[in-house]
């Protein structure tokens, strides 16, 4: 993916030449059908998210995280799931390079998520159902998310196919915001939309070396694969909506730490 917006960025008459190639065959069109000018502001647009900064990345990531705080109580440090999720992930504010945010939703569902802003959310949900150990290994591997870039790629993806978002404007160095009404659609296709299974697999594996570098039990991780089967016999469990299957994921785990 990467190689292919090189390519893009360096040609960018070639992709209006396609478009105005592709109006230019069609047969007559309709008055209110695109004219030249609009197609090369798309192309323009899609170079443009092709191209957005690191910086702007983090950004929109940070905006997409003050939006799920806004919609989701945050427990307070005095509660007994910060106190918990404090204790179980002390040393991790700076971990492989990155600087994370790690607090709990009230929120009685299993799930877990990470920005490419170093957000991590654990909901109060998953809390319960998991111990210590299987909590660490959730959140390894939606840190693995992060430092592999899954997120931001697919942020990138989803500034490339939707016109309307492809603001980014990088070369002044302004980092620019997003209005609330079209972080509802990043949300959707950025941190709720399922993964690929070559993701989610060195997802897995970068959470088994997380264990193994802390000092964690990484048997932490196939027993929250078992707990995540179990429960998703009723339906409705948040992270088998957007993750693969949990028993499989198990298997392959217990294989690896021998």
């Amino acid at each position: 993916m990467r190689k292919h917006l090189r390519l893009l960025a360096l040609s960018p008459m070639l992709a209006v030449a396609g478009l105005a190639g592709a109006a230019m065959l069609a047969p007559a069109a309709p008055a209110h059908s695109q004219s030249l000018g609009d197609i090369m502001g798309s192309a323009k647009k899609v170079l443009q998210a092709a191209t957005v900064s690191d910086q702007q990345i983090v950004a929109y990531f940070g905006q997409m995280s003050d939006q799920m705080d806004q919609q989701n109580p945050l427990a307070p440090a005095s509660n007994a799931y910060a106190v918990r999720l404090a204790k179980l992930t002390r040393g991790l504010d700076r971990y492989d390079g990155l600087t994370l945010d790690i607090r709990a939703y009230l929120v009685d569902e299993v799930n877990a998520f990470a920005m490419g802003d170093g957000t991590v959310r654990v909901y109060s949900g998953l809390m319960d159902a998991m111990t210590d150990d299987e909590v660490r290994c959730v959140i390894g591997h939606e840190i693995g998310h992060v430092k592999l870039e899954h997120g931001q790629k697919r942020l990138k993806r989803a500034l490339q196919q939707d016109a309307a978002l492809s603001i980014a404007g990088t070369a002044s160095g302004d980092v620019r915001q997003l209005a609330n009404s079209q972080l509802g659609g990043l949300l959707q296709n950025v941190m709720h939309a399922q993964h690929s299974q070559s993701a989610e697999t060195a997802s897995d594996d970068y959470a088994l070396t997380f264990m193994a570098a802390n000092g964690y039990n990484q048997q932490g991780c196939p027993s929250a694969m078992d707990k995540l089967a179990a429960l998703g016999g009723g339906g409705g469990i948040a992270l088998l909506q957007t993750h693969p299957n949990p028993a499989a994921r198990a298997k392959r785990m217990r294989k690896q730490i021998g």
